[in-house]
């Protein structure tokens, strides 16, 4: 028998699974992902919805995977593994999209995080247009849905929110739209602090705010975002708490991302801030 999605995650390791596309450059997607649940003590699982041609300068080509394989990863891992959360990233097509769409439905599970992914940090679109219509069916079936400003106007089909007040008003559209809670990203944002908007279906408000840090190396904090929720849930917290644990894990990976030197272009969050500092690069052979 499956285990399925439990609320009640394992006592022994809890375990996430991320869905979402593959970044050969290491910084996004699946790869962002499963980093993120690794630095914050949870074990991860992946299905991988398309491959990208990527690195620190941009995305060069994308191969999307057939929905029917996306659905046989998932069976894979849910007849195996209690997972405790889901993370949805990149979709890609509107096939795949479909496909996860009706297994959410069939299975119902009870801790998904999903970010709506429709660009690159680079620009380039990492969502067929036929595909938004796919999503808003998967919006309704999330435990919270994390879109960034550009995403959410999308979503909308409304401009990008300028202020906290759209913002929030926004999220209420959204939620209005069966979300079950909806997180709007302030990365995008101006001013001196990042400040994110949730809204739940109690009309609850909550304001996430964290200096805003100038830092080169960015790219993949979206995904880190929201699978650092999803590792929080999979311990067991409750959402408010995860979304603060993530948001004070991310400020803390943009703040020491510029100790990465790799690529030429906008590179990864340091998602091993923690271990690296108490394990410095080359110390276990006496290096100074």
């Amino acid at each position: 028998m499956p285990w399925g999605m439990h609320e009640r995650v394992s006592a022994v390791t809890p375990i996430a699974l991320t869905i979402a596309g593959s970044d050969s450059g290491g910084g996004a997607g699946i790869q962002a992902d499963l980093k993120t649940f690794a630095a914050l003590g949870v074990y991860g699982t992946s299905v991988i919805t398309a491959l990208t041609a990527q690195n620190t300068r941009g995305v060069t080509a994308i191969h999307h995977v057939p929905a029917a394989f996306v659905t046989a990863q998932i069976d894979a891992v849910f007849s195996d593994f209690r997972v405790g959360a889901v993370k949805i990233g990149m979709l890609g097509s509107a096939e795949v999209a479909d496909a996860v769409a009706a297994w959410l439905e069939k299975r119902q599970p009870i801790n998904v995080v999903f970010d709506p992914v429709m660009l690159a940090s680079s620009g380039e679109r990492l969502l067929e247009p036929d595909a938004v219509d796919a999503l808003m069916r998967i919006i309704w079936r999330t435990r919270v849905v994390t879109p960034n400003l550009p995403e959410a106007a999308a979503l909308l089909d409304m401009p990008v929110a300028a202020d906290e007040a759209k913002m929030r008003h926004q999220a209420a559209c959204l939620l209005a739209r069966d979300a079950q809670a909806v997180l709007i990203k302030g990365g995008h944002g101006s001013g001196a602090e990042s400040v994110d908007i949730m809204v739940d279906r109690g009309r609850d408000w909550y304001r996430f705010a964290a200096p805003r840090i100038a830092a080169r190396n960015t790219h993949g904090t979206g995904c880190t975002l929201s699978a650092a929720i999803a590792a929080g849930l999979a311990k067991g917290l409750p959402l408010d708490a995860a979304v603060r644990a993530a948001k004070d894990f991310v400020t803390a990976a943009i703040a020491a991302a510029d100790q990465l030197v790799v690529g030429e272009g906008r590179g990864p969050l340091n998602h091993f801030h923690a271990w690296w500092k108490e394990h410095p690069i080359g110390e276990e052979h006496g290096e100074s």
